[in-house]
């Protein structure tokens, strides 16, 4: 049976039963698979689920390139469409980037030492999944279309293909249409918010 089929199968909108990780690869982000995914990793954190837990939003990334910006665009659309229902790091006005992605990893573990942190960003792929979004478990490796070094972040990743993997990676973030990346932040805060919200 396919990864896909699996999901399929046992992915529903109703409270899922804990179980082991079902896959390491990514795939499309959509409700039913971040609830069940929120679901293993709370129980997996606190050795049973905690219905009022909420999970830790970290939007990377940088206004100052189109494609780069998913991450901040996605946080300050849910810290205005969702006020203070749970914590946002990573909006427009206060991005989370290279430069201070240590000191806002130590911040979160800090503030939330028990929170799911649902980590979200720009990636670089294929020209057929430029503008998908996916969704994994386990934490994302930000920078590496870039051929940056940073820390490892999330629990949870959500990824957007904001464009084609090139040897030019910072001209193809450049060059990136913002309504794309705007469709993409759409997408992944209506997801969040349907099942955090």
């Amino acid at each position: 049976m396919s990864v896909l089929a699996y999901m399929k199968k046992n992915v529903s909108t109703d409270l899922p039963v804990a179980q082991p990780d079902i896959c390491l690869s990514s795939l499309p982000l959509c409700p039913g698979l971040l609830k069940q995914l929120l679901w293993n990793t709370n129980c997996k954190n606190t050795g049973s689920f905690i219905p009022s837990s909420t999970p830790v939003i970290l939007c990377i990334g940088t206004d100052r390139l189109i494609g780069d910006s998913l991450g901040p665009l996605t946080g300050s659309l849910l810290e205005k469409r969702a006020g203070k229902s749970f914590s946002v790091y990573g909006t427009l006005e206060k991005t989370v980037h290279a430069c201070n992605l240590d000191k806002t990893l130590s911040q979160i573990k800090k503030k939330h030492p028990y929170s799911t942190v649902i980590a979200v960003d720009a990636s670089l792929g294929t020209q057929y999944k430029v503008g998908s979004v996916f969704i994994r478990p386990g934490s994302l490796k930000p920078g590496m279309g870039v051929s940056k070094d940073l820390p490892a972040a999330g629990d949870i990743s959500i990824t957007g293909i904001a464009g084609v993997q090139n040897s030019q990676p910072y001209l193809t973030l450049q060059t990136t249409r913002l309504s794309l990346i705007m469709a993409m932040a759409e997408e992944i805060c209506a997801c969040i918010l349907a099942v955090c919200g």
